[in-house]
């Protein structure tokens, strides 16, 4: 995989800078929309909820930041890659070229928005008070998982979507219900100890619960939180490659 992508570096780097300009593309404030836009969305939240579920909570703000950070890299990087395929068509069914280029420049497109965000982020956490220690470093831990699993469900969508186009339609709703059973806006404190075990099954909520551990409560997560923030990144990895190696040909006469 590696040499075909150094093979192939030009049209890679193309790419990336395709997504990149089209994102933008004819808006007035262009880049800087990948830091105003979690912000607002911020306020917006922090407006609506901190009256029902943040009043008693030190650094909510934070919280909800952390919640939305993480939720908006996992629904853009996964709702970017499912077009991944068929908004390239033209290219590599002319073209012998690796598919999996066109999800990996999305990919790349989207961490950099996100890398904005997190700048965004850590200068909001200074102005909320939040004491940095070194255990900021190991934020690279769940990014890293992140990215490697919004890459594997990235590859499962845009597979999916070659042959079944209900699948975008499917997924917005699936990702708005994500959105409520992830805690961005609520603390999981009130449920039982069994109820909050059952988080975990969300691999989105795993991922926000790391960030929040690391940067509010300055605490490294347990060894079990590593290996299952990993394990998801792993499996979706495996899915989706499995998926692309399998339908590989396929995709030619779908597209």
């Amino acid at each position: 995989m590696l040499d075909k992508l150094l093979k192939h570096h030009f049209l890679f780097d193309e790419l990336v800078k395709r997504d990149f300009k089209t994102k933008y593309k004819r808006t007035i404030l262009g880049m800087a929309w990948s830091m105003l836009s979690p912000l607002l969305t911020l306020f917006v939240m922090r407006l609506v909820f901190t009256q029902f579920f943040g009043r008693r909570m030190t650094h909510y703000s934070t919280y909800l930041f952390c919640g939305t950070l993480v939720f908006d890299f996992f629904s853009d990087s996964t709702n970017q890659g499912m077009n991944a395929l068929v908004a390239n068509a033209r290219i590599f069914t002319k073209v012998n070229v690796p598919k999996y280029l066109f999800l990996l420049s999305k990919s790349v497109q989207t961490l950099i928005n996100f890398g904005l965000t997190l700048c965004i982020f850590v200068l909001f956490c200074w102005l909320d008070g939040i004491s940095f220690t070194w255990k900021f470093l190991l934020l690279v831990y769940p990014i890293g998982c992140l990215v490697l699993f919004n890459l594997g469900i990235g590859f499962i969508l845009s597979a999916l979507f070659v042959f079944f186009k209900d699948i975008q339609y499917l997924w917005g709703i699936f990702t708005r219900l994500l959105l409520y059973v992830s805690a961005i806006f609520y603390t999981v404190d009130h449920f039982s100890s069994q109820a909050q075990r059952l988080f975990y099954l969300n691999p989105v909520y795993t991922y926000i619960s790391f960030f929040r551990q690391l940067v509010i409560a300055a605490k490294i997560p347990p060894m079990w939180h590593f290996a299952l923030a990993a394990g998801y990144a792993l499996l979706a990895l495996f899915m989706g490659g499995g998926m692309y190696r399998h339908y590989n040909q396929r995709f030619l006469y779908y597209v």
